[in-house]
């Protein structure tokens, strides 16, 4: 299944996927339509980028007592039927990511439907730190990332031993 994924240390807050996604759903520039957010606390120098993680076993699907929300079997996105969906928010409160929000223009519940499996953030990301692959493609990502911070701290420590 493919996922979005963020390299949160490339992240560089510039909230470009934040527009295009709000762009994307309600043609504006609005935060508040995004689906995809970037927290940035100024205080403790942090950027922390969120979007519905697709879940295999997708709580929200389970709660809602209308069926307005689903999986696309092209994509895998759980979707929320607009057409369906009575904004009870039960969903809100069943996500454990907090991926989840009420469109209160609309008077529903909104979340990232990947695109239809060109998600627009991930194209027009200027750094490179958002991803759309299969979760273990990007397990293996993550997996070199790691390796090489490794090779970096042990070349590192060879140094200070010569010191």
């Amino acid at each position: 299944m493919k996922v979005v994924f963020v390299e949160q240390d490339r992240c560089l807050a510039c909230r470009n996927c934040e527009r295009v996604c709000s762009f994307q759903d309600s043609r504006g520039f609005m935060r508040e339509n995004a689906n995809i957010w970037v927290h940035i606390d100024m205080d403790a120098r942090t950027i922390f980028t969120l979007t519905c993680q697709q879940c295999e076993t997708a709580v929200c699907l389970e709660v809602c007592p209308v069926g307005a929300i689903s999986r696309d079997l092209d994509t895998g996105a759980v979707m929320v039927g607009e057409t369906v969906c009575v904004g009870c928010k039960m969903c809100i409160n069943a996500c454990p990511f907090g991926c989840i929000h009420f469109d209160g223009a609309k008077r529903i519940v909104a979340k990232c439907n990947l695109c239809n499996g060109e998600p627009k953030c991930v194209q027009n990301c200027m750094s490179g730190a958002l991803h759309y692959s299969n979760i273990n493609d990007l397990a293996a990502i993550k997996r070199k990332k790691i390796n090489k911070a490794q090779v970096r701290a042990t070349q590192s420590q060879k140094v200070e031993k010569q010191l």
